[in-house]
């Protein structure tokens, strides 16, 4: 079986670092054309250059994606600047932590809203010839979040905002699909903030995810890429958890 996306226009928004560069690579290795947008500068440039390596077109712009405005002109220019959309990913957290105004507003305005401004913006390229969105939400998502009360309940909502999407445009052949990773360990990524900052926290994670490691962006890329290929042609409104057991314990 290959997984092929070649000829497609795929969006990523979010795609500097992490899960969301992972995902972009992994498309433009699959052979399709890629955008993506993140709010700094410098890693976006970085992971532009590392995205042109693999010879595909490759397009990138800062967007901060809490302004519904700079999320609706990202995606038309990305748009113009790859010649449509058949793919777009909907990555970027603004992980809200706090159960106050300012991190309820955070993952609202980031998690939540952006992913819907952008499928919105997205969707007359989509329903053209058929399309594909993918949310990436979180195991957060699916239990009690007593950490982080405002990430856990927004990652919820994306996943019902999927299966929403995905009655709803299912007739005109635009599949809509979530993944929720569990713990993922980057460079300079969340978990290994923790593990230098607070060990106990991150043994404690740790200890808690059967598979005896956290995962990595690669892991989470390349289910993406499933989900975007014709292998998964019947495959729509559904949540697919990758985390390595971690959510059974």
């Amino acid at each position: 079986m290959q997984l092929s996306l070649n000829g497609k226009r795929a969006l990523v928004a979010g795609g500097s670092r992490g899960i969301g560069l992972a995902i972009a690579h992994a498309f433009a290795l699959a052979g399709a054309d890629v955008a993506i947008c993140a709010r700094s500068k410098g890693p976006l440039a970085q992971a532009e250059s590392a995205l042109r390596s693999t010879g595909r077109k490759i397009s990138a712009h800062t967007c901060d994606l809490a302004d519904g405005d700079a999320v609706t002109a990202w995606v038309a220019q990305a748009a113009a600047d790859l010649g449509g959309v058949d793919i777009l990913v909907n990555n970027a957290s603004g992980f809200g932590r706090t159960d106050d105004e300012a991190g309820w507003a955070t993952s609202i305005s980031v998690d939540l809203l952006a992913a819907v401004r952008a499928s919105q913006a997205a969707m007359p390229f989509l329903l053209h010839k058929g399309g594909n969105i993918i949310h990436i939400s979180s195991i957060s998502g699916l239990k009690a979040s007593v950490r982080t009360p405002p990430y856990g309940a927004v990652k919820a909502a994306i996943m019902e905002y999927a299966q929403t999407q995905a009655l709803t445009h299912a007739a005109h052949k635009v599949r809509v699909n979530c993944i929720a990773p569990g713990s993922i360990f980057f460079e300079g990524g969340t978990w290994d903030v923790v593990q230098k900052e607070n060990p106990a926290l991150y043994g404690r994670i740790l200890a808690g995810i059967p598979s005896g490691r956290f995962g990595t962006p690669e892991e989470v890329a390349k289910v993406a890429l499933f989900l975007a290929s014709d292998c998964a042609s019947w495959v729509t409104g559904q949540t697919l958890v990758v985390d390595g057991g971690q959510s059974l314990h």
